[in-house]
C-alpha cells in the first residue's frame, strides 16, 4: 500500500507567502474558492495566516450557473466557510452564457467577477489554488502544443495586474497533500464533474497521465520557470542599458547593444513593440529574429513590426507608433475616461464645456499646428510629432499636452497620462 501524503502545513505557506513577499503589516487578501479540495485547503490556511497578522482573508466564491445545482452548491461552499468563521462573498455570473468554448468565458468572467471585488474593497492580493499537478498539466499541454520554454515555464506564483496581483503560492504542492490537509481537518468539499469530462483537453490529460507523467512534467516546469527567470534577468539588464522610454509614447534605443545580443536583444524589440504598438499578442520569435538582423544592415534603414516604426536617428533607433495603425479617434464626453490606442490614458474633466475627442495628431495637424504655433524649446525629435495623441473640438485641435501647446485663451481641459496595456518592465517569472 502507497504511503499516504503528508499534508500541507501553514508553516509552508508561510514559507511560500513570505518567500513571494510584498503583504501589508495586516494583510487583506482575498481566496477564489470553488469549493473543491484545492481552494478549500487555500482558503482555511490562507485565513489562519492573514489572522495571525492581524489581516483577514476573503473568501470569493463565484457562481457560473452553467448547472442547475450551481446555486445550491454555491450556498454549501459558503455554509463550510461561515461554519469556520472565514469570511466569505458570493459573487454571480449574469447574462446569457456563450454556446462554444465554454470553459474560456466562464474563467473570463470568473476572473471579472474577482477583480471588480478586489478593486472595490481595495483589496491587492487575490489568491488562487493552482497547485503542482495543474502547473504539470499546462506544461504537458504546451508541450503538446509547440511552445517554446517560456510557455513550458508554466503559470508564474505571481502575476502583476493594473489593480491587483495574482498569487499563486501552491504551485509546488501536490494535489494530494491538499486533500490531505482536508481529511485531518474533516472538511468536506466539491467534486466538480467538468473535470472528468472527455470534451475538455484539460480532463482527458488528466484521466490519462500518470503519476511518473506528472512527476517529471512537474520537475521541467520548475527547471524551466528558473531558466526564464534568468534569461528575464538579462533581459532587465539589457532594458535598462539600451532603452530610454519617453511618456509621450516613443523611446531611443542604443542600437550597438541590441544588435548584438542575440536572442536577449529580440525579446528586447518585442518588449519596445509591445509597448508602442498596442499588440495584443506576444510577436512571433521569428519575426523579431528578423528585425534584429535587418537593424543590424549598413547603411540602416527603417523597420516596421508589430505597429511599431524602428528609425534610424543620430546614431541610435527611434520607436514610435507606425501611424497608420494607431486606433481611430475617441470621443469623450466631460468626466469621462477612456484608454486610446492601448496607450494613452485621456480624462476630460466633468466641468469641461463640451465633449472633445482624443486621437493621433497626425500630419494634417502637425501642419495645422505649424500654422499657429510650437514652442521653440520643444526637444522632441519631429519624427514624433505625427504620432502624438491631441485633443479636439468641433472647432479644430483644443491642446497637443506633449508640444505644451493649448489653444490661446483655453483653460485647461484634459488629463493625458501615458498608460501603456504592455510594460517594458514586468514583474517578472515568479517560481515557489
Amino acid at each position: 500500500m502507497a504511503a499516504a501524503e503528508p499534508l500541507l502545513t501553514l508553516a509552508e505557506l508561510d514559507a511560500a507567502l513570505t518567500a513571494i513577499d510584498g503583504f501589508e503589516p495586516f494583510p487583506l487578501i482575498a481566496v477564489a474558492v470553488s469549493g473543491g479540495p484545492d481552494s478549500m485547503a487555500l482558503a482555511i490556511l490562507a485565513d489562519r495566516w492573514a489572522r495571525a497578522r492581524g489581516g483577514a482573508a476573503w473568501a470569493l466564491i463565484v457562481d457560473h450557473g452553467l448547472r442547475p445545482e450551481s446555486a445550491a452548491e454555491t450556498r454549501t461552499v459558503g455554509g463550510w466557510l461561515e461554519a469556520r468563521g472565514i469570511p466569505c462573498t458570493m459573487l454571480t455570473w449574469q447574462g446569457e452564457k456563450p454556446a462554444t468554448r465554454i470553459q474560456e468565458a466562464a474563467r473570463a468572467a470568473r476572473f471579472q467577477l474577482l477583480a471588480q471585488w478586489c478593486a472595490a474593497k481595495g483589496c491587492l492580493h487575490l489568491l488562487l489554488a493552482h497547485h503542482r499537478d495543474d502547473q504539470a498539466e499546462t506544461y504537458l499541454i504546451r508541450r503538446r502544443a509547440g511552445s517554446f520554454a517560456d510557455g513550458l515555464a508554466g503559470m508564474s506564483a505571481v502575476r502583476e495586474l493594473p489593480q491587483l496581483r495574482v498569487v499563486r503560492p501552491l504551485l509546488g504542492v501536490a494535489k494530494a497533500r491538499l486533500v490531505a490537509l482536508l481529511d485531518t481537518e474533516g472538511q468536506e468539499y466539491l467534486r466538480d464533474p467538468s473535470n472528468r469530462n472527455p470534451a475538455f483537453e484539460r480532463s482527458r490529460l488528466r484521466m490519462n497521465a500518470t503519476a511518473a507523467d506528472i512527476d517529471c512534467a512537474a520537475a521541467d516546469a520548475r527547471a524551466k520557470g528558473l531558466e526564464r527567470i534568468r534569461h528575464e534577468r538579462r533581459l532587465a539588464a539589457l532594458l535598462a542599458r539600451a532603452v530610454m522610454l519617453h511618456p509621450a509614447g516613443f523611446a531611443l534605443i542604443d542600437s550597438a547593444p541590441i544588435v548584438v545580443a542575440g536572442e536577449i536583444a529580440e525579446r528586447a524589440l518585442g518588449r519596445v513593440a509591445a509597448v508602442l504598438g498596442g499588440a495584443v499578442y506576444p510577436l512571433r520569435r521569428e519575426r523579431l529574429a528578423r528585425l534584429r538582423q535587418a537593424l543590424a544592415e549598413t547603411p540602416p534603414r527603417a523597420r516596421t513590426l508589430g505597429g511599431c516604426r524602428f528609425v534610424p536617428w543620430r546614431g541610435r533607433l527611434l520607436a514610435v507608433r507606425e501611424t497608420a495603425r494607431a486606433a481611430p479617434p475617441l470621443l469623450l464626453a466631460p468626466g469621462a475616461s477612456a484608454v486610446w490606442d492601448r496607450r494613452f490614458r485621456a480624462t476630460v474633466p466633468i466641468a469641461a464645456s463640451g465633449p472633445l475627442t482624443v486621437g493621433q495628431l497626425g500630419a494634417d495637424g502637425v501642419a495645422a499646428l505649424r500654422r499657429d504655433t510650437i514652442r521653440a524649446d520643444n526637444l522632441l525629435p519631429r519624427l514624433v510629432y505625427p504620432t502624438l495623441p491631441a485633443f479636439w473640438d468641433a472647432a479644430g485641435i483644443v491642446a497637443v499636452p506633449h508640444l505644451c501647446y493649448r489653444r490661446p485663451m483655453t483653460a485647461p481641459i484634459a488629463d493625458l497620462a501615458f498608460s501603456p496595456t504592455a510594460s517594458l518592465m514586468d514583474s517578472g517569472f515568479t517560481v515557489v
